[in-house]
């Protein structure tokens, strides 16, 4: 069985070890963040990026995805240097509900070196917390949408399981999530740009 159930709010080591073989094993997880349920995968993974290109049915330099941090000192191996007053931005918003569309490195992990920008994310879940502290690459990852497009996204973990057990290699069920995605905002050029409103308030 292929689910494993976590307490959000002390994540228990075992199980986290757990969920970090699967991912150095290529694994693609489903996993509760601070805004919404999430797919993804270690983004060192080419094996598992292409298990997520197919599940998502898209290619890679064209499927939203966004990159998901262990701290703002990560970030420098991915995106472009950026002034103080973006600094400012990230130290005040991160981590928390937030998508910062950022200029990219030019010379990005395979399959991504097409891309001249990336979402940033630094989730405040614990488990994602709890997972990345054993990891030294972040997680690429996009938000997990429900069929239904009224709803837009799953938010029980239980239903999560029975449309998606038989696609990833592990479901972690930290309880139901909310239904508000993130706030993105583009800070590739001086002053940031509202792209959608979500979970994050403005600043």
């Amino acid at each position: 069985m292929n689910l494993i159930e976590i307490y959000s709010d002390n994540p228990n080591p075992k199980q986290i070890d757990i969920i970090i073989d699967v991912l150095k094993n290529d694994g693609v997880i489903i996993y509760p963040t601070d805004t919404v349920y999430a797919i993804g995968c270690l983004s060192n993974s080419s094996i598992g990026l292409k298990k997520l290109l197919r599940l998502k049915s898209s290619k890679a330099d064209k499927l939203i995805l966004s990159f998901i941090f262990k701290d703002i000192s990560t970030l420098s191996g991915f995106v472009k240097p950026y002034t103080n007053k973006i600094f400012r931005i990230l130290n005040k918003c991160f981590p928390g509900p937030y998508t910062f569309i950022m200029n990219a490195q030019t010379k990005l992990p395979t399959p991504f070196q097409k891309r001249q920008d990336i979402g940033v994310r630094i989730s405040r879940h614990p488990i994602v917390k709890s997972i990345l502290n054993k990891l030294d690459i972040p997680l690429v990852t996009s938000s997990l949408h429900d069929k239904n497009k009224i709803i837009k996204y799953t938010t029980d973990p239980k239903l999560i399981y029975d449309e998606w057990s038989h696609k990833v290699d592990l479901i972690i069920d930290g309880g139901n999530s909310g239904n508000i995605p993130s706030t993105v905002i583009d800070i590739r050029d001086a002053e940031p740009v509202l792209i959608r409103k979500g979970k994050g308030g403005l600043f």
